[in-house]
């Protein structure tokens, strides 16, 4: 609490400090008045936030009010400051500072205002092709649509989005669906406005998903469980009342022509501070060691720490990145926790795939989209075809 007091203060009060004694001290009241009117809101936010609770239209305007006005201002702040600095020297460049500042802060209101705004709402959908020795000649040309992060709760009751998403979905008439975790953000109560519309994706073999860290309600004041499976059953039961597949550790196995592949989904598993409850090994009992196999796994650290090291499977799906919701070309903060945290990664025949993700915390999305992945898999030759 006392580094969110410190932060607060550095990003909003600091610069309104310094606008009033500095910048806006022959300023009318009103200007005053104006210039505090967001911290004001802000600390009106935490303050609700802490007495009730996250409720994710407050946390929405908090974070706006930090992105798009907050951080602006603190900003100008520091090139005001640079350039009163060096006005001792060269005496213009302190009112060059504040007219830089000024323009570096509207540039970066704007975008940010973009990426609440717009951003969020760019759907993509990318075609991936992935060849596999082991996969059986039936399979062929199989097809799974990856959705993940759908963290419906920052949408409020607002169903259009998602909406879009499932009509996007079926439109590529997938023979698999797989939603890889994060469907909520603090409470079950989030998915009650979209049961409707997710229970109408489409699939041959159905919707298969595996829980996320956000669906054990881990998060927000007063709501973590003593018991994470506890936690996260109401999601659990809400996604099978949408006719999911949820996948606790567990298979299943997809049939063509008497071939058979195994969707082997697995709880969350990764790295501290999130939840490590999956097991690889139960979820796999049962199976024969040369069955072509797809892992389903919510964190994409779990495919260093056990699926590399442990196990011959072929592909693991991921998302919980979100490539930070920010991405400028091949660059994201993602970066600095993840190895792996966008697109494709290959370790001799091993696969990941990281998605990232349709929804976020808050609906912001600065140069990444929300995705639907479709993979086509495809039977790679062998030597053993070649002579056929």
């Amino acid at each position: 609490m006392v580094l969110v007091l410190l932060v607060f203060c550095l990003i909003f009060i600091l610069p309104d400090i310094y606008l009033s004694l500095v910048l806006l001290r022959s300023a009318t009241w009103w200007a005053h008045l104006l210039a505090w009117l967001p911290t004001v809101l802000a600390v009106g936010l935490l303050a609700s936030i802490q007495n009730s609770g996250i409720n994710n239209a407050k946390f929405d305007v908090f974070v706006g009010l930090l992105i798009c006005i907050a951080l602006p201002q603190l900003i100008l702040l520091i090139f005001s400051i640079l350039g009163k600095l060096v006005s001792f020297a060269w005496p213009p460049a302190f009112a060059l500072g504040n007219y830089v500042g000024i323009a570096v802060g509207a540039v970066v209101s704007l975008v940010m205002l973009y990426g609440l705004v717009l951003g969020w709402r760019q759907l993509a959908v990318r075609q991936v092709e992935l060849a596999f020795e082991n996969l059986p000649a039936e399979f062929d040309g199989y097809r799974i649509a990856q959705l993940s992060d759908l963290h419906v709760g920052s949408y409020g009751t607002r169903t259009a989005f998602l909406e879009k998403v499932v009509r996007r979905v079926n439109d590529e008439q997938p023979d698999l669906v797989v939603v890889t975790g994060d469907l909520i953000n603090t409470t079950p109560t989030e998915i009650a406005p979209f049961e409707q519309t997710l229970s109408q994706l489409q699939a041959q073999d159905g919707v298969m998903a595996v829980t996320g860290n956000h669906d054990y309600c881990m998060y927000g004041v007063g709501k973590r469980p003593s018991n994470l499976r506890e936690g996260a059953r109401p999601v659990v039961e809400a996604e099978r009342r949408m006719g999911w597949q949820v996948l606790l550790n567990e298979h299943r196995l997809i049939t063509r022509d008497g071939a058979q592949i195994a969707i082997v989904g697995v709880e969350n598993t990764g790295k501290p501070p999130f939840p490590e409850i999956g097991n690889l090994r139960a979820a796999m009992k049962g199976l024969p060691d040369d069955m072509f196999k797809i892992l389903l796994s919510h964190d994409p650290s779990h495919w260093r720490i056990e699926v590399l090291p442990k196990t011959d499977i072929p592909l693991m799906l991921a998302g919980h990145t979100h490539a930070a919701q920010v991405k400028f070309g091949s660059w994201s903060p993602s970066l600095w926790m993840y190895k792996e945290w966008s697109g494709l990664y290959q370790e001799a025949k091993q696969y990941l795939y990281v998605s990232e993700g349709i929804g976020g915390s808050i609906p912001f999305r600065l140069g990444t989209t929300p995705e639907i992945i479709v993979f086509t898999l495809r039977r790679a030759k062998t030597d053993l075809d070649e002579n056929i």
